[in-house]
């Protein structure tokens, strides 16, 4: 009887498989069969005119009462032509056709005998969960895991308490111990901060890790629930094995990169030392002192550029659509925003290896003049003697006329000078007399080279000329404040003499000169030189 009724249904599958669609054409959509919270088996076709939510509707009602009846119920998988038949004790729970399947073809054996382990555990699992035993055992193993995660929540509650107080304190005997000059490099106030957050973010971490496991364990521990405890388990285990994959397959390109970075160090060391060499004098012409330092940052900047250029390629993740996006937004934010900063840094290589100007000299770029204190690579730095610090940018600096005080003088010092214009009616000879004694009574200024007076102008009411000098760089009075001893000098000397220090444009000759005598230079409020208070 048995065997007639496999012959009838053999019979039956050979309807066809397009036949087995849906009466518009389409093809039938799958359906799960689901028993206690596992999926034994997916649908995909119609089989003897059922379509796949039938057969699975079907086949859960056959297992849910061969699982009510007789315990130790066997699950056997019979061929029957291309399809394969599971039964449940002696019913006929489904039937996995060929076009069940992948493509509609493929191995329906290995399919078969796959749904026929998943209903074998499902019965075993029945059969547990109508054990009494089974279930208080699997109780007092619930209870004794949420006893452990208990301790375990509060071993890390009483660690992270005592961390908190135990390693600021470690944290801030080592940061005194690491300076920038005598600056510790960190602030202790932050310090403590950032500890106490990253503790706080591990401790919560441990107890997320604490808690998935005690879930996982006490859910795997009842038949009912223990495919969601095996899931859990699962989801744990691909990301760890995705983590470690992440890992082991980084390790090259670190390794690589680890490589390219001491290859790059060597270099670097190498260049610093070799241009120290050159930099000594008779060797290279325009590798000075001064120019010794931006180089070898140049030279050492070109070198890392090139290693990280050379080591990108093999970072992790560099191939990931997040490092392609970051690339294109610096790459974009570099291209609107460096164009100014390129040019500042150009002009100060163009300043440094040209030698224009140095740290040391007295300029005057434009309409500001001072000692220059230090040439970036972006501006320049000039201290005038007015309690100013000037700060201009290099790009200004190349493209305006710089007076250099400095460099043309005989030996150290720099060049004082000032202009004045006095009448055709006195002669010239005298007024070069009175500012070359006014240069000599001055305090700080040279008299070798002697000072000298050039006629630089002829005007039409007057002749203009300048006094030039050289002034002692060590002394300690700024070029401003020399300037002001020259000027009142020259006053002095002019009024001792006589001789007004004006530039007349004629309408006519003023009943008096104008000119101070001695006798009233020290008029009140001004006192004399041996007045007390002086």
């Amino acid at each position: 009887m048995k065997r007639l009724y496999y012959l009838l249904l053999s019979l039956l599958l050979l309807i066809p498989a397009a036949m087995a669609d849906d009466a518009d054409g389409t093809a039938p959509v799958a359906a799960q069969l689901t028993v206690a919270n596992r999926t034994v088996f997916t649908f995909h076709a119609s089989v003897l005119g059922e379509p796949p939510a039938v057969r699975a509707q079907r086949a859960r009602a056959v297992v849910d009462e061969a699982l009510r009846g007789a315990e130790g119920l066997q699950v056997r998988v019979d061929p029957m032509m291309d399809s394969q038949l599971v039964l449940i004790g002696d019913r006929r729970a489904f039937i996995v056709a060929p076009q069940d399947l992948p493509g509609g073809s493929g191995d329906t054996r290995a399919a078969a005998e796959q749904a026929a382990v998943v209903l074998r555990q499902v019965v075993d699992e029945t059969g547990e969960a109508r054990s009494l035993h089974f279930l208080f055992v699997a109780l007092g193993y619930s209870l004794l895991a949420t006893l452990i995660y208990v301790a375990l929540l509060k071993g890390a509650h009483v660690a992270r308490r005592k961390l908190t107080g135990l390693l600021p304190r470690l944290m801030r005997n080592r940061a005194y111990q690491l300076k920038v000059g005598q600056l510790p490099l960190f602030d202790m106030q932050y310090v403590y901060a950032l500890v106490d957050r990253l503790l706080r973010l591990f401790y919560w971490l441990l107890v997320a890790l604490f808690s998935y496991q005690w879930l996982s364990f006490v859910l795997s521990r009842f038949p009912y629930t223990r495919p969601w405890g095996e899931s859990l388990n699962l989801h744990l285990l691909d990301l760890l094995r995705y983590l470690l994959d992440g890992i082991v397959h980084a390790i090259p390109g670190i390794a690589v990169a680890i490589t390219i970075f001491f290859i790059a160090r060597g270099i670097s060391s190498f260049s610093r030392r070799l241009l120290e060499r050159l930099a000594r004098p008779g060797s290279v012409p325009w590798l000075t002192g001064e120019t010794l330092q931006p180089t070898t940052r140049l030279t050492s900047l070109a070198i890392w550029l090139f290693a990280l250029v050379m080591a990108y390629p093999y970072l992790p993740g560099s191939g990931t659509d997040a490092f392609k996006g970051l690339s294109v937004l610096l790459g974009l934010m570099i291209s609107l925003g460096a164009s100014s900063v390129v040019g500042q840094a150009a002009a100060g290589l163009i300043l440094t290896y040209s030698r224009t100007l140095k740290a040391g000299e007295y300029v005057r770029v434009g309409e500001h003049e001072g000692t220059v204190t230090e040439v970036g690579m972006f501006n320049t730095t000039i201290r005038t003697g007015l309690g100013e610090v000037l700060t201009l940018p290099n790009s200004m600096i190349t493209g305006s006329v710089t007076r250099n005080y400095s460099r043309a003088v005989q030996g150290p010092g720099y060049i004082v000078d000032t202009v004045v214009t006095i009448g055709y009616d006195t002669p010239w000879r005298q007024v070069e007399a009175m500012l070359t004694e006014a240069a000599r009574r001055t305090d700080g200024i040279l008299a070798s080279p002697r000072p000298q007076v050039f006629q630089t102008g002829l005007s039409d009411f007057y002749p203009e000329y300048r006094l030039v000098a050289q002034a002692v760089p060590s002394e300690p009075r700024p070029r401003a404040e020399l300037l002001s001893l020259l000027h009142a000098n020259i006053q002095d000397v002019f009024n001792e003499y006589g001789v007004q220090i004006m530039s007349p444009h004629y309408l006519g000759d003023p009943a008096q000169e104008k000119w101070v005598p001695p006798e009233r230079w020290y008029s009140a409020p001004a006192q004399a030189p041996d007045a007390p208070g002086e």
